[in-house]
């Protein structure tokens, strides 16, 4: 099923990338020039813990201890 509203977003997000030549510091440095003209309140979020304790992760899922003790507490 495709959903309008998702394609639409996409349809914009590659238009503005390709804006950009696709260069990752220059979109962002342009979302950043409209959040600091925007009229609009922009929130920024600290990143969050997962739920899941080190202890908890499976024996498999020795690859995401490594990611999670390396976040910020």
């Amino acid at each position: 099923m495709i959903d309008p509203i998702v394609d639409e977003v996409r349809k914009h997000r590659a238009e503005h990338a390709r804006r950009f030549n696709f260069d990752l510091h220059a979109i962002c440095a342009d979302i950043q020039k409209m959040e600091a003209t925007c009229d609009h309140t922009v929130v920024s979020l600290p990143p969050r813990m997962l739920n899941t304790a080190i202890d908890q992760l499976d024996p498999s899922d020795q690859s995401l201890q490594h990611d999670i003790r390396a976040w910020p507490l």
